[in-house]
């Protein structure tokens, strides 16, 4: 993305606030948090996920496990995918509830994927999905149960959140496409 057109919709600070309130939110709603494993969609999903993990233990004393998902190999736009994709969660989810955490939700295939990959790893009491943006344009029928910001988007357009352990700064940009 193209630092000239990219448009700031939130800092560093911004996001840390949302992150902090989805943190809260999800310690009102689950009453156990030794129940939950939080499972971060790779690369940003799973950093935001070890974040709010941090905050969780700050507020309650109870770090919840954090599992990073790489969602590749379960997608449905591949023309060939594996009989057994490997998930890269490596701990048995059975019986606990699982908040996926992601970046960015746009027409929710990345949701899609990460369920069908969960569930190769047990079966969960219950999944949860925790987005930093909800930018719209669902082609999935998938709702986030924790949302940092709700921005609604053209197809136009692209979000992009930055983390500072691969991009250097802290962020979330919108830009037209090209």
């Amino acid at each position: 993305m193209s630092a000239q057109n990219a448009r700031s919709i939130m800092d560093g600070e911004s996001m840390r606030r949302c992150l902090n309130r989805i943190s809260y939110e999800i310690i009102e709603r689950n009453r156990d948090l030794s129940a939950i494993t939080l499972v971060g969609v790779k690369r940003r999903g799973a950093v935001l996920a070890a974040r709010i993990a941090g905050m969780i233990e700050s507020i309650e004393d109870v770090c919840p496990p954090v599992e990073q998902l790489d969602t590749s190999m379960f997608r449905d736009d591949l023309p060939v995918r594996p009989d057994r994709p490997e998930s890269g969660i490596t701990v048995d989810l059975t019986s606990r509830v699982i908040i996926i955490v992601d970046d960015v939700l746009h027409t929710g295939r990345t949701i899609r994927a990460a369920i069908e990959a969960v569930m190769l790893s047990g079966r969960p009491r219950a999944i949860q999905l925790a987005v930093l943006v909800d930018r719209g344009h669902r082609e999935l029928p998938f709702r986030p149960d924790y949302t940092g910001k709700n921005l609604p988007t053209s197809a136009s357009e692209r979000v992009e959140v930055l983390v500072a352990e691969y991009d250097g700064r802290e962020g979330v940009l919108i830009s037209k496409t090209e």
